[in-house]
């Protein structure tokens, strides 16, 4: 049994990032990773009724709008210089 939950704990998540490192740009990767702290706080808070408090609830809004804001400003920035490409 520690065996099975040393592996679905720590191996298989490290190898899905590996692999996630290959396939995706290094970007994506680390905003995906950035948001791990709110799936853990949902995931704490859904399955094992866990509270917290309101202070890392905040930081949880932080580190997810921070995300947010690089995938937009990445796709704004990305759309404008596609849009140069098109006039030239």
């Amino acid at each position: 049994m520690g065996l099975l939950v040393a592996l679905l704990s720590a191996a298989l998540p490290y190898s899905l990032e590996l692999t996630a490192l290959r396939r995706l740009p290094a970007r994506v990767v680390g905003v995906l990773q950035s948001l791990e702290p709110a799936a853990a706080g949902m995931a704490g808070l859904l399955l094992l009724h866990e509270r917290l408090s309101t202070l890392q609830w905040l930081a949880v809004g932080l580190v997810t709008a921070a995300s947010v804001g690089a995938v937009a400003v990445h796709t704004s920035g990305h759309a404008r210089a596609q849009q140069g490409d098109d006039h030239r």
